[in-house]
């Protein structure tokens, strides 16, 4: 059964930058909240923390932007050799 939740005096500032994110999203102020509570508590999170990004950027192999780059042109040089 759904409940309501509210939010008592949020400061209008915070309000301002909510409503302006639900807009870049195509939601409503109701919306956007759902998506970010959804969000928050879902088991999947789409945010690495900082130790995970750095154990993904060493099981990569990758030490700095330019190798990251010499990586992603070799990919897309044989995707475009495959394509031929």
């Amino acid at each position: 059964m759904p409940v309501n939740l509210s939010v008592k005096n949020a400061p209008d500032e915070v309000v301002r930058r909510l409503k302006a994110r639900a807009a870049r999203h195509h939601r409503s102020l109701q919306g956007e909240l759902m998506a970010i509570l959804e969000a928050a508590v879902s088991d999947e999170s789409p945010f690495l923390t900082p130790r995970e990004a750095l154990q993904q950027v060493r099981t990569a192999g990758l030490s700095t932007p330019a190798t990251s780059a010499r990586l992603i042109r070799a990919s897309r040089d044989a995707r475009d050799r495959r394509r031929r």
